[in-house]
């Protein structure tokens, strides 16, 4: 079979984007090479899938820039027998590529459009293993923890919401962005460590009452 356009633009934006600044996992590699991210985005910003940057896809929210998908999938450092927590689904393409790293990826959104058109399309490709929920992020998903690996894809103030480190499994990885004396950071956390990465930029996770730091709003971040 002849290699597509959108194929080649993957397998650039791989080599590119990638591997040039540092990700070497294979099996996260392999993942962004094979899911079509443009068709996670409005036909009307589907020429801009392979940017280095993110992209609109609605409700204020961005689809983020592929650097920062495979950073936060490779710093979990999934073997591929782990049920994954995702805090802001946003278009459900980060959900798409967990899911081709671990057993199985349960993704929650607060808007609900947009978590009607990720719950769509991951249904179209066949993501069988991605189970998507509309709702509180900042709650997380009680009924399915411990979780081995939690990923948030908005911006917590000082720390990731009580909720869901309660729900991080012992021994389990959370990679969050986080703010701090006005500086944002994405932060691995294992345990009582913390793991300072690379200065980001997303989305805010947005207080609600009743809720520690917020409710998890779309995917969308990049790199500062």
């Amino acid at each position: 079979m002849a290699e597509t356009e959108w194929e080649r633009a993957r397998a650039r934006m791989v080599e590119r984007q990638l591997r040039r600044r540092g990700i070497e996992d294979e099996r996260v590699l392999a993942a962004m090479a094979e899911v079509p991210r443009e068709l996670f985005l409005p036909e009307s910003e589907r020429s801009r899938a392979y940017d280095d940057g993110a992209v609109r896809i609605g409700e204020g929210q961005t689809i983020s820039q592929p650097w920062i998908v495979a950073s936060m999938a490779a710093l979990l450092e999934l073997r591929g027998d782990e049920t994954t927590l995702e805090v802001g689904a946003g278009s459900g393409y980060a959900a798409a590529v967990l899911s081709r790293l671990c057993r199985e990826v349960v993704t929650i959104e607060r808007h609900l459009g947009l978590a009607k058109r990720a719950r769509a399309t991951l249904g179209e490709l066949r993501y069988s293993n991605v189970e998507v929920r509309t709702g509180d992020g900042a709650r997380g998903a009680p009924d399915r923890a411990p979780f081995a690996a939690i990923s948030v894809t908005a911006t917590a103030a000082r720390e990731p919401p009580p909720a869901l480190m309660s729900q991080l499994a012992p021994g389990g990885t959370m990679v969050c962005p986080v703010e701090r004396e006005g500086t944002e950071r994405l932060v691995r956390f294992r345990g009582e460590e913390e793991q300072p990465i690379a200065p980001v930029r997303f989305v805010p996770l947005v207080t609600e009452p009743g809720v520690a730091e917020g409710d998890g709003g779309g995917e969308g971040g990049g790199a500062r």
